[in-house]
């Protein structure tokens, strides 16, 4: 519960920042009393589209720390979360970023990185990871993870996260006013209740079309990461190994926040879509398939 009502008040805080900014830039006022104009709309479009998706990346480590319960290790003396945190710097190292913050989080196998900038980034792995995989397997999906912090694509997905937003925006709200002007030939001041519909009702479509292509850029980003781990240990099989693992596993469940950065998921049927992770026999076929 406790999840849910951060999740709904952050959400509600966040539109709330954009509306202000909005306001204050004054691309809030795209329909005027002589049609629309396109120059505020496409502002307002920007505002809102990479105003949520960066606010969110820069929210992204204080944010995944705290729904995942994770705890930082990288000073702890155990041995085990010694042997991690030496094996997160040492991959740091051959992947020429700075020292990640290290964390443990209680759950079923998985694990993530995060954090708005590659050299201030989270690592984190799951206790259901630790004990299920040996150590090979370990340092592979760790490897994993540092790639994705060295590929920066925590800020790719959100350009692109971005971009898909700008122009779900923009194009709801030209197509629109089109349909209430000129189809519907409202000739009213002012929209009519064509433009708040089809506004809302492309909001919904185009929104599930974006969805669909920022998730088929993220399972490209995951082929990449799995090459990229096969690279930092000078051999592919313990992230073959590490795949073949976790798909006799149930992949512990991510918060959303993070979920893109997970480790694992199993898509299946008209849902692999939208799903940020390739199937598991996909990302080992590519594996073993990679010169």
């Amino acid at each position: 519960m406790k999840r849910i009502l951060l999740f709904v008040v952050t959400n509600l805080a966040v539109m709330l920042v954009l509306g202000i900014a909005a306001s204050l830039l004054g691309v809030n006022r795209y329909l005027t009393a002589s049609g629309l104009n396109l120059g505020s709309l496409l502002g307002f479009a920007a505002v809102m589209g990479f105003g949520g998706a960066i606010i969110s990346l820069l929210m992204s480590k204080p944010m995944a720390k705290w729904s995942t319960r994770a705890v930082v290790i990288n000073d702890s003396a155990d041995p085990t979360h010694r042997w991690i945190v030496s094996a997160v710097e040492r991959l740091a190292g051959q992947a020429g970023i700075r020292m990640p913050e290290v964390a443990i989080f209680d759950g079923e196998p998985n694990a993530f990185a995060t954090g708005a900038f590659k050299n201030s980034a989270l690592v984190a792995v799951s206790t259901g990871l630790l004990h299920g995989m040996n150590r090979d397997e370990v340092e592979a999906v760790i490897g994993h993870e540092i790639s994705h912090v060295a590929n920066g694509d925590m800020v790719t997905m959100t350009l692109i996260q971005g971009v898909m937003n700008t122009f779900v925006v923009f194009l709801s709200r030209a197509i629109g006013y089109f349909i209430d002007k000129v189809v519907l030939r409202n000739d009213r001041e002012g929209p009519g209740i064509g433009y708040y519909v089809t506004t809302v009702v492309l909001d919904i479509v185009l929104g599930v079309l974006a969805a669909v292509i920022v998730a088929w850029f993220s399972r490209q980003r995951e082929y990449r990461a799995d090459a990229g781990s096969a690279a930092l240990l000078g051999r592919k099989q313990p992230m073959i190994n590490a795949l073949a693992r976790l798909g006799g596993l149930a992949p512990g469940e991510l918060p959303q926040s993070v979920a893109t950065m997970g480790i694992s998921g199993k898509p299946s049927g008209l849902m692999a879509l939208f799903s940020t992770h390739p199937p598991i026999e996909d990302r080992i076929r590519a594996l073993q398939q990679a010169q």
